[in-house]
């Protein structure tokens, strides 16, 4: 991997392609929020009740929650580009048909479309924008979540500022938009090649067999089931004009995004997946009950709906990251089945809470909303041992544990003296070479470790890298070594989410084998991301028994100690 020690690549740096479908992104992250400022002012312009305007959510999102289900085969069949384009372009013409339509009813009916268009971009938007990256993965996942975080903080003012001058204002806007997003992304994205397995159209349905995977969608399906109560309702008691509404959604989606993106992972580095969705599943009941008994004062409401936005950031990452935790499938079939799940729980919960606030009042469904939340914490609770397990098994041990896969023969002369962690990016030859140097000096072998992840965002998660272009790269590095006459040996270090639990992998495999040196070369992700996500680097040096040292660069070795750790991050090592 790599050391954080010279100035890193900007993640904005990025081909046409990757920018083309991150704008596609914000859009289409705005969708979920886009229209929370003008549901009042639809139930008053066509004479609808807060239940029917609800449908609005339950038809987007339960043909979202089916058409889950079946994108991984079509993307399969036709590419994932075709997929990002087809889906691009449902979503324009069924925004535009919502936003022409004169009744209720039309609304409803075209969001479902909308709801299609949107599952077939959001299975594919993150392998798409991976693909296309240049310089690593990276960059691309910054970006990505950098897109996504924008797209849920500003998707409510610009639904509030269009929704001030008409309802239909924001269903435009989004079409717009998003055929701008369409003609980039044909544009400048290319052709993606199709999966060397196909999947088949049930493989979801069929991965729900498994516990494990079964137990973290009905904790999903729950927690959306509160959210989405939220999210449709909360509206009306705040008795405010549509950029009101949106100044507050706003104020609720920046405390997702920040959240989401810097506090998740450090909680969950510091206490663990499931201690911190107990306290999260926990808070949100209470602030879902203290909205249903403050119904009637709004500023309650508005306080608590935004105070609510960082616990709702905290759960969707964790969420995500514990289902790639404990699921023995495939990530893609994994995020399909999870999915499906996660929206059908959203789908029917709006149109459940509608029929609760017509018989029993607007504080009922809010009621209902907290126990959901309250509910999914034993259900959860049945699945804490399989979590912790993944979370804390050694090294192949578990459905996602980190995994050590051989590449070629073991040479003569024991265990590695030197290990070398790289990735998938540029430079990785420089630093293999300078490493083979270290070991020849030392006089014993060398093992080079590919470190290959998963990358996991919101719901969604694609593997970096296949397992053919990682071994084809160990054994280029392999050959290469070997002709200088250093025996040396290859791995691929295979994990899920973030990458400080490489790290951490990496430290307990060089204390197995004896290693007495584990070499790194430059980290090209600079402090955002390596506090975003968490350090490799720091993670392996804080954990390793052996010494932890920095190569190719111009100082020659340079030791990498938890005392020079920030040193070496802002450049001044």
């Amino acid at each position: 991997m790599s050391a954080p020690h010279e100035k890193p690549a900007s993640p904005f740096r990025q081909p046409r392609a990757v920018w083309a479908v991150a704008f596609a992104c914000v859009i289409s992250f705005m969708g979920i929020g886009l229209v929370d400022p003008i549901l009042p002012a639809l139930a008053e312009s066509l004479d609808a009740t807060p239940s029917q305007v609800s449908l609005l959510f339950s038809s987007y999102l339960i043909v979202t929650a089916v058409a889950m289900i079946f994108v991984g085969w079509i993307a399969g069949r036709i590419g994932a580009k075709r997929t990002l384009v087809v889906g691009l372009a449902v979503i324009v013409v069924f925004a535009a048909l919502a936003g022409s339509t004169g009744s209720i009813d039309g609304i409803v009916g075209f969001r479902a479309g909308w709801g299609l268009g949107n599952a077939m971009f959001i299975a594919t938007s993150l392998a798409v924008i991976v693909a296309s990256a240049s310089g690593g993965f990276g960059g691309a996942i910054i970006l990505y979540e950098t897109a996504l975080g924008l797209g849920i903080a500003v998707g409510p003012l610009l639904g509030g500022l269009l929704g001030d001058l008409s309802w239909r204002g924001p269903f435009f806007g989004v079409a717009v938009l998003m055929a701008i997003a369409l003609t980039a992304t044909v544009l400048f994205v290319p052709a993606t090649p199709r999966p060397e397995r196909p999947v088949s159209p049930i493989a979801p349905l069929r991965a729900l067999r498994h516990r494990s995977l079964l137990t973290m969608g009905v904790v999903a399906l729950m927690y959306n089931w509160g959210f989405f109560t939220m999210l449709g309702y909360a509206p009306y008691p705040m008795e405010l004009d549509a950029v009101g509404l949106g100044l507050v959604f706003t104020g609720w989606g920046l405390l997702v995004a920040a959240f989401s993106v810097f506090g998740a992972p450090r909680l969950q580095a510091r206490f663990g997946t499931a201690p911190v969705l107990y306290a999260n599943l926990a808070a949100l009941a209470l602030i879902m009950a203290v909205i249903a008994a403050c119904v009637d004062t709004p500023v309650v409401v508005m306080t608590a709906v935004v105070l609510s936005g960082a616990c709702i950031g905290i759960n969707n990452t964790l969420t995500t990251q514990a289902v790639m935790l404990v699921a023995p499938v495939e990530r893609p079939v994994a995020s399909s089945a999870y999915g499906f799940l996660r929206f059908i729980g959203g789908g029917i919960a709006p149109y459940v809470a509608g029929k609760l606030a017509d018989a029993a009042g607007l504080g009922l469904p809010f009621y209902v909303g907290a126990a959901s939340f309250l509910l999914a914490i034993p259900v959860l609770a049945t699945g804490h041992r399989m979590l912790r397990a993944a979370e804390t098994a050694p090294a192949g041990v578990g459905p996602a544990a980190p995994a050590f896969v051989p590449v070629g023969a073991a040479p003569a002369g024991g265990p590695p003296r030197v290990i070398v962690a790289v990735g998938a990016r540029a430079g990785a030859a420089a630093v293999v070479d300078a490493a083979a140097r270290l070991a020849r000096d030392t006089g014993g072998p060398l093992e080079v470790v590919h470190v290959r992840e998963t990358a996991v965002v919101e719901e969604q998660a694609t593997d970096t890298e296949s397992l053919d272009a990682a071994r084809a790269a160990v054994t280029a590095h392999l050959d290469r070594v070997a002709a200088t006459g250093v025996a040396v040996r290859g791995q691929i270090l295979t994990s899920v989410g973030d990458h400080a639990a490489a790290g951490r992998a990496l430290a307990d495999h060089a204390a197995r084998t004896g290693a007495r040196t584990v070499a790194l070369g430059r980290s090209p992700r600079g402090s955002f991301a390596q506090f975003a996500d968490g350090s490799f680097t720091s993670a392996l040096t804080h954990s390793a028994r052996c010494t932890v040292v920095l190569v190719g660069s111009a100082a020659g070795v340079e030791a990498v100690t938890t005392g020079n750790l920030a040193a070496l991050r802002e450049g001044r090592g």
